[in-house]
């Protein structure tokens, strides 16, 4: 028999069941539907921009980098496009795997992976790293066809900075390399990071550098829209990049090659620069190098054997190179005696071939000395003697202050970064250097420019030009005008008033005079035999080592390191100079043997349009430029009164001019007996021997 009310009960819990699962299935519906309701109507609006984001991303567009032009319009610096083989690290699970691949689909040399390995150890963070650059059509199709093989693995179009002269101007130019970890943490703590979005490179050396702002451009931004892979599928909008402004340089790019081949082998500087402007002409270090080696990171051997070459061709000489002026510095010497009163223009002294101090003989160049030797003639014939006594008559702390104004021993402002001060000594410089009082038989050699005495040769042909101009200072400059690329107006690159020492006319003249007897009759006459203007100069000869009391130079006895500097300066035309420049032969001899025959050469082609036989005038002018819209002043007019003699046709208006540079600074001079540090024991003159001219 069948419990009925056993049967009732169970039904109504099985009800009950029912109900509660039936109430629990309507909530978990509501919960549901409100969240659905709160996402897609309240939440809308903020997960639409989510999903358009991850739809989305922005894009950093790199700007076209300036470029650069010597005063006639000849490249110096160029953007080069091309296709580069890129990887991801991100990406690529196996690196090493996929270049071993990729290297049995096109060549890829043991110089690419050391590069990358290089890349990939600076900026692991890197999104992109390029493993080689500039592919063929060949390579970039071989590719093409297995890209599906590869994950992190592109083709892009990329921009390559590019150095058309190579090694000609390389110290003025300088050049660009991808951005350092340091340089990275720098721009960041400077705030400047978000300027180089999209950018790999920054200018390090040169006009790149000094420039870099200028150069750069601005960035703009694109809106991609990418698949889920990550892969841009097409652009909805595009703020486009600001390109770089464009530079024009003061350097006659064609005078900076010929004066490197006039080097040729030898090590050295020439500065030349229009004294009427400070427009720097040419800007010359030898020996130099390639800057397209630094593009996108140097070989580790090309680096290594440039850094360990002895002779130095990463140093910028005429810039940081700093050296002894010798006999050069006796203009400067001539005028300081005159504006102190120490001595007159028509004040004579006897010249035996020395000068005597306490005992202790400076030797002249002359052992036979000048006789009697007057203001004019001590520049003519380069008395050492005369100087001697009249730095002593002067005292070092009177020359320190005559010279300051004229820039030695001072940064000259020059647009180009890490000038070198140089030392022009004083009792206070000793002091705070040596903890040593200035000793008074220190003193006769800072009149022949030799002790401590230690310059750049820009701070030189700047003085140079400073003395052309009868005292009128101005700075130095490489950049002749900044160009904007979008309506080609031009803006003065420098805009500074000048500054004038204070000088009588009458001794600038006398002394020029002196400087125009060294060309005709003195120690540059042979070099400048026949020279149709009129040009003052001035030979030097630096000692790298002091020679004992009792020995006599002699350079086929000494290693061809330890010789003399050969050093020259000058400027012409006389009575309205065009050029003044300076320049350093290495261990060159003496001063009329090395230095003067090439600034000779620089004259006639500046002022006259001359080149020595067999020469050939590099880059010449492309046909679509026309060198007068290149200049910002007409050529001169032939002055007739300026005329150097009566028959001799005044000098026509020259081509413009320019230089190139390198960078190392001389020998340090070992601590002879004629050493700056052997006569702060004695306190007799550091070297004894005269300045050899």
């Amino acid at each position: 028999m069948i419990d009925v009310s056993k049967s009732e009960s169970d039904l109504r819990r099985l009800r009950w069941r029912l109900v509660f699962a039936g109430v629990m299935v309507v909530l978990s519906f509501c919960v549901v539907l409100s969240r659905f309701v709160w996402l897609q109507v309240f939440r809308h609006d903020a997960f639409h921009a989510q999903a358009e984001d991850n739809r989305i991303t922005v894009v950093p567009v790199a700007p076209a980098r300036g470029l650069i032009y010597d005063r006639n319009g000849v490249m110096l610096a160029e953007n080069v496009s091309a296709f580069t083989l890129e990887l991801s690290p991100r990406q690529s699970v196996d690196l090493d795997k996929t270049i071993d691949e990729l290297a049995q689909i096109i060549e890829i040399g043991q110089r690419e992976r050391r590069r990358f390995k290089r890349l990939y150890d600076d900026s692991r963070n890197a999104e992109w790293l390029p493993l080689k650059t500039r592919l063929t059509d060949e390579e970039i199709a071989r590719i093409a066809a297995n890209r599906y093989r590869f994950d992190g693995v592109e083709v892009r179009a990329r921009l390559f900075r590019n150095y058309p002269l190579g090694d000609t101007g390389a110290h003025v130019v300088g050049y660009i390399g991808r951005i350092s970890p340091d340089e990275k943490r720098r721009l960041e703590d400077d705030g400047e990071s978000s300027d180089y979005a999209g950018l790999n490179h920054m200018g390090k050396v040169g006009i790149e550098l000094s420039y870099e702002s200028t150069l750069r451009g601005e960035t703009g931004f694109e809106e991609v829209e990418v698949s889920a892979g990550g892969r841009a599928v097409r652009s909805l909008s595009r703020d486009a990049a600001q390109t770089g402004k464009n530079l024009t340089l003061s350097i006659d790019i064609r005078l900076q090659r010929l004066v490197q081949e006039w080097y040729g082998k030898r090590k050295g500087a020439m500065v030349a620069i229009d004294p009427a402007t400070g427009e720097v002409l040419a800007f010359v270090s030898m020996p130099t190098f390639d800057p397209n080696h630094f593009i996108d990171g140097i070989d580790p051997q090309t680096w290594q054997s440039l850094n360990e070459d002895p002779d130095k061709p990463m140093l910028n000489r005429a810039l940081r190179g700093t050296y002894p002026p010798g006999s050069t510095y006796k203009p400067f010497m001539a005028l300081a005696v005159l504006q102190n009163g120490v001595r007159g223009p028509g004040t004579t002294i006897s010249d035996p071939g020395y000068y005597m101090l306490g005992g202790h003989k400076f030797r002249d160049s002359n052992p036979n000395g000048h006789g009697a030797v007057d203001l004019r003639k001590s520049i003519a014939v380069s008395s050492d003697t005369y100087y001697y006594g009249a730095a002593y008559e002067l005292g070092v702390d009177r020359i320190h202050d005559f010279m300051k104004p004229w820039g030695f021993g001072q940064l000259t402002g020059i647009d180009m970064p890490n000038e070198t001060t140089g030392i022009l000594p004083s009792s206070a410089w000793k002091m705070k250097r040596y903890k040593t009082r200035w000793l008074p038989g220190e003193t006769p050699s800072i009149g022949i420019g030799q002790g401590y005495n230690a310059f750049t040769i820009l701070q030189l042909a700047n003085a140079t030009a400073i003395l052309a101009n009868g005292g009128k200072v101005l700075r130095p400059h490489i950049v002749k005008s900044i160009v904007d690329p979008i309506d080609g107006s031009r803006t003065p690159a420098v805009d500074e008033p000048d500054v004038t020492i204070p000088l009588r006319p009458d001794y600038v003249a006398l002394v020029k005079q002196g400087m125009v007897d060294v060309n005709r009759t003195g120690t540059g006459r042979v070099a400048f035999a026949g020279a149709e203007y009129i040009a003052a100069g001035k030979t030097g000869t630096a000692q790298v080592i002091g020679i004992k009391q009792n020995e006599r130079y002699d350079a086929r006895r000494i290693a061809e390191r330890y010789r003399d500097h050969s050093l020259f300066m000058a400027f012409a035309p006389l009575d309205n100079p065009r050029i003044a420049l300076a320049l350093i032969v290495e261990n060159g001899g003496f001063g009329a043997q090395a230095a003067a025959p090439i600034a000779r050469k620089v004259f006639d082609y500046t002022l006259l349009g001359k080149l020595p036989k067999d020469t050939v005038e590099p880059f010449p002018m492309r046909p679509e430029l026309d060198e007068s819209e290149m200049r910002d002043v007409p050529e001169p007019e032939p002055d007739p009164a300026a005329s150097p003699a009566p028959g001799v046709a005044a000098p026509p208006a020259p081509p413009s001019t320019a230089p190139k540079a390198p960078q190392p600074k001389s020998p340090a001079p070992k601590a002879g007996a004629n050493s700056p540090q052997a006569a702060v024991k004695t306190g007799a003159a550091p070297p004894a021997s005269g300045a050899r001219n």
